[in-house]
């Protein structure tokens, strides 16, 4: 996937656009009962606000971490899709409750009760963001960024049978 740093900055932008436009929607929805077409100029204008506080916390914090955390497991190289199930789950264990933080700040105003009103927050959210990661935005994003970066994309199986 992401060699370079500009592949990097390319990839954490897709993905944090459209994590984050899902969970504005699901989070709009949950506020107001349900998603509306009322909702959706709503979550579109958190979205402009936690886009980028998502980039930010994803690319110095959340991503290194993963890696980390995904460099403990001892994966057999062949099992790639392991890998990838790996570093995306551990991405959601890192950036909800990171996004859950700014969330609580910025869209909660919980006062004195701000550890509460975070932990149901991350409640809330991480059965969504993982979900949504695993099965729709991960998958969309690689074959986006595979699409827009052709070099970056892995050889298949019989490539590598191949050589």
């Amino acid at each position: 996937m992401p060699k370079t740093t500009g592949q990097k900055i390319l990839f954490g932008l897709l993905m944090s656009f459209f994590m984050v436009l899902a969970m504005e929607l699901y989070n709009t929805g949950l506020r107001m009962g349900g998603l509306t077409n009322a909702g959706i100029p709503i979550a579109l204008r958190e979205l402009l606000c936690m886009f980028p506080l998502c980039f930010v916390t994803s690319y110095f914090v959340g991503d290194p971490l993963a890696a980390r955390l995904v460099a403990r497991i001892q994966l057999p190289k062949e099992w790639s899709i392991c890998g990838i199930l790996a570093r995306a789950s551990l991405t959601v264990c890192v950036m909800c409750p990171a996004m859950s933080l700014w969330a609580t700040v910025l869209f909660h105003r919980p006062g004195i009760e701000f550890i509460p009103v975070w932990l149901q927050t991350v409640v809330c959210n991480f059965p969504m963001a993982f979900f949504w990661q695993i099965f729709f935005c991960g998958p969309l994003v690689r074959k986006i960024f595979r699409t827009l970066v052709p070099s970056a994309a892995m050889p298949s199986p019989a490539e590598k049978a191949a050589e």
